[in-house]
């Protein structure tokens, strides 16, 4: 037995789990160690502000419930989901369109609707169109490509916030047509701030930011055989565009609203947009985030 100090401490830790079976455990666990006791030492970390961290990672733990993911909301802020979202696009074989965040506000089982529908219950504000194709990355249709979209209200809530948990609005799944097309009806999403309620939100004011996302539309989008795309299109008249509060802005992912004589809908100012969906290699999903429900089961 020998006493321990601040840097053999860490030996000893490593020496303890080096029994691990799994070895993508044992290299998660070991890193994780060694960054978290380097990070105690680089800033001289006090028991108090042990205890203050404690407790704010308690606190984030207490505000998720089966509608909200206050983890995945700090992730966000922290720019970690961003960081997992781009290491995950360097694995990819091939790119096809750029990734997104999937947020804390994802539910599965929005209805699946016709092409052309109105995916917001009652719209109190100009209806747009957004419509596009679906293809790989050779510009192939993918005919029954499944699409899933859902956003904000034009008053900046989600049918979670706006709603419960019992009824869903602003969101639908559409299959493309054989020609790789796809197009519904919605109206503006207005940008809105994280929600600001929570401990998430009290480190953000902290921290003097704004905690803004730019008006969005997210889309999770999966083809047989190809790579799940999560993403979003980002309205560039936005004026948080430049510094979304969880980084989630690519510029290739940036459009407007616009008349369009090409739109499959006469009369409603449109959005276009092609989706490109890449190969997918074994054991893929692509998926960063998750239904807050699904989380509160597990």
């Amino acid at each position: 037995m020998r006493d321990l100090d601040e840097f053999t401490v860490t030996d000893e830790a490593l020496a303890q789990m080096a029994g691990t079976e799994n070895p993508r455990l044992k290299q998660i666990a070991d890193a994780a160690v060694r960054h978290l006791h380097a990070f105690a030492r680089e800033v001289d970390l006090t028991p108090e502000e042990w205890l203050q961290g404690i407790s704010f990672l308690t606190a984030v733990g207490q505000a998720c419930t089966p509608i909200r993911q206050e983890f995945i909301l700090l992730s966000d802020v922290l720019g970690l989901s961003a960081v997992v979202n781009a290491l995950h696009d360097k694995k990819a074989k091939e790119l096809g369109t750029q990734s997104s965040l999937l947020g804390p506000f994802f539910r599965e089982g929005a209805p699946e609707l016709p092409l052309g529908s109105q995916i917001v219950d009652k719209p109190t504000a100009e209806e747009i169109v957004i419509y596009g194709r679906i293809t790989d990355n050779a510009g192939t249709p993918l005919p029954g490509a499944l699409i899933q979209v859902w956003q904000t209200s034009e008053r900046g809530g989600y049918d979670l916030q706006e709603r419960g948990p019992d009824e869903m609005d602003m969101r639908g799944n559409f299959r493309a047509a054989a020609d790789g097309t796809y197009y519904f009806r919605t109206v503006r999403p207005l940008g809105y701030s994280i929600p600001m309620d929570g401990p998430t939100g009290d480190l953000v004011r902290k921290q003097k930011r704004h905690g803004m996302r730019p008006s969005h539309m997210h889309c999770l989008i999966g083809a047989e055989g190809h790579r799940e795309l999560v993403t979003a299109l980002y309205f560039g008249d936005d004026p948080y565009i430049g510094s979304d509060t969880v980084f989630g802005v690519s510029q290739s992912l940036v459009v407007e609203i616009k008349d369009d004589p090409a739109s499959p809908i006469p009369g409603l100012r449109a959005v276009h947009y092609d989706f490109r969906l890449a190969r997918q290699a074994p054991g893929e999903s692509g998926r960063v985030g998750a239904d807050p429900t699904k989380m509160a089961a597990q």
